[in-house]
């Protein structure tokens, strides 16, 4: 129980997690998991908080699209259920406004460039955060006033 609630200290966990590490300080298994269902009982371990709060952390900090976002909480081992049901609280347009908000930071610094220059260093960038071409096409258009 205290190795579990070390790990948790520093940031919250999901279960998948939190029982991969239990595994690799020697905890046997099925001790483990009633280690995770006392911390499920007592609130301390919630997968769906957890998505949520990864979710909110990820968009804010990193301005990561859905797509990479539930992809990251898939290696931490969240159920395809829970992310979804997070991932459906993303609406398009807050996720466009968020990467139009960093493709516009972005081009301020190199609006000196070639215009080629100028789409690929921006539609690498929200690549990179996991915009696909759909969205990076339509903040092209709006930066340039090109249609």
């Amino acid at each position: 129980m205290s190795i579990a609630l070390y790990a948790l200290a520093p940031r919250a966990k999901s279960r998948d997690e939190l029982h991969k590490q239990l595994l690799k300080r020697g905890v046997e298994s099925d001790i483990a998991n009633a280690v995770l269902d006392s911390l499920e009982l007592q609130g301390l371990l919630n997968d769906l908080e957890f998505a949520k709060l990864w979710s909110e952390s990820r968009q804010r900090a990193k301005k990561l699209s859905k797509r990479v976002i539930a992809g990251e909480l898939r290696t931490k081992g969240v159920s395809q259920d829970i992310i979804n049901e997070v991932i459906e609280e993303i609406d398009d347009e807050s996720e466009f406004n968020q990467a139009f908000t960093l493709a516009q930071r972005k081009y301020k610094s190199i609006a000196h460039l070639d215009p080629e220059v100028i789409y690929r260093r921006i539609s690498g960038l929200l690549a990179r955060k996991g915009y696909g071409h759909g969205i990076c096409a339509r903040i092209m258009r709006e930066l340039t006033g090109v249609n």
